[in-house]
């Protein structure tokens, strides 16, 4: 069972997400793949879809009883395809690398995940180990969500790529839409009109004024200060009248212990006591949590021990800014952390894997899937 001869096969399933690109082609040829794979070699698999078109696949090896469970996760879908240098479905091996879409984020991941599982099932653990092959990570990440309503396990490991260090926290995120209400009157009458636009830019040098002093702030050890922008902006009608009213998408990223809720709604309030005529509406759009593992917890120790004999020295550990599915693990009651290749690329017009580093990840995870489930 080689790991890089499973991951050709998957790059070259078209996985787009439809969430993020009209049209995409979704997970259900890949999942299919990875069930046909894993059956053939005695799992027991789930195949979950309460969206038609968007599958997750879970995928089980019970053992012989007594011993831990263990989850391994990773994501089916990729984000387009549009304005990729080659063929993103056209696997390529060169000088050691693997190039595709997918390659790196995370379909290594997933080759890994069922080669080692695969192994280690032939050597008949004593605990269970599952597979979950998720849909939408990329997008709203609701194949985590269903498979975490039917399953659980002692712990867990999220194969996203991580340059085979061991990754302890990520940040988290919230998005809101800010709407600032204005009166609309004809361009002629400013004592009917209210410029929402103008009183939007009170707001926008307020957001300013936070991310400075988040970037002040003290910082988490691993994942540094939160950060706040304004991405999206929309105002106005025509220019002979006063808009009524201007909607600003704000995203912010967390760290363990921030509110950006309380936190938005504060400075808000703070300018409609004290800016004339403005008045806000705060509508809360998707959230999702900061990220931070136990390093004592018993899946970190294991990884980090046999990352340590497969790499020949001890990996490095390290944070990502992105979130990942790592935080809804957690959330789950799940202790879990998140390792995995070398590469890069993710989201760009050339993305690639080491070769050498899918081996590695695949032995650690056999390893660490023998030991803890022993």
């Amino acid at each position: 069972m080689d790991p890089a001869s499973v991951l050709e096969r998957l790059i070259a399933l078209d996985s787009v997400n439809p969430d993020l690109v009209p049209g995409g082609a979704g997970e259900s040829a890949v999942a299919a793949f990875c069930g046909e794979w894993l059956a053939a070699r005695g799992f027991e698999v789930h195949r979950l879809e309460e969206r038609p078109g968007r599958p997750s696949l879970v995928a089980v090896a019970r053992g012989t009883g007594g011993g831990r469970s263990l989850m391994l996760n990773g994501h089916l879908d990729t984000v387009g395809t549009a304005g990729y240098d080659g063929d993103p479905l056209g696997p390529r091996v060169h000088d050691g690398k693997m190039f595709g879409r997918g390659a790196f984020d995370m379909k290594s991941g997933i080759a890994a995940m069922m080669v080692a599982a695969a192994r280690a099932r032939d050597r008949r653990p004593r605990g269970d180990v599952i597979l979950a092959c998720v849909a939408d990570e990329e997008h709203g990440s609701f194949g985590t969500e269903e498979v975490l309503r039917s399953f659980t396990a002692d712990s867990a490991i999220v194969t996203e790529p991580s340059h085979l260090e061991v990754t302890l926290a990520h940040k988290g995120f919230a998005w809101f839409d800010v709407v600032i209400e204005g009166r609309a009157a004809h361009g002629s009458r400013p004592d009917l009109g209210v410029d929402a636009i103008a009183k939007a830019g009170h707001f926008l040098v307020a957001l300013e004024k936070l991310g400075t002093r988040l970037a002040r702030s003290p910082a988490h050890p691993l994942l540094g200060a939160g950060t706040v922008h304004a991405s999206v902006i929309h105002g106005g009608r025509e220019p002979s009248t006063y808009p009524a009213e201007c909607r600003i998408t704000v995203e912010r990223r967390t760290v363990p212990g921030e509110d950006p809720r309380a936190e938005l709604t504060a400075l808000l309030d703070h300018l409609a006591a004290t800016v004339p005529a403005f008045r806000y509406r705060l509508e809360p759009g998707l959230r999702r949590d900061p990220f931070e593992a136990d390093p004592e917890a018993e899946v970190v120790r294991a990884v980090t021990r046999h990352a340590r004999a497969v790499l020949g020295r001890p990996p490095a550990v390290r944070a990502e800014p992105f979130w990942t599915d790592a935080s809804l693990l957690d959330r789950a009651g799940i202790p879990c952390l998140l390792f995995g290749v070398d590469g890069g690329g993710a989201h760009a017009d050339v993305e690639w894997v080491d070769l050498a580093s899918l081996d590695h990840l695949t032995d650690v995870l056999t390893r660490v899937i023998a030991d803890f489930c022993a």
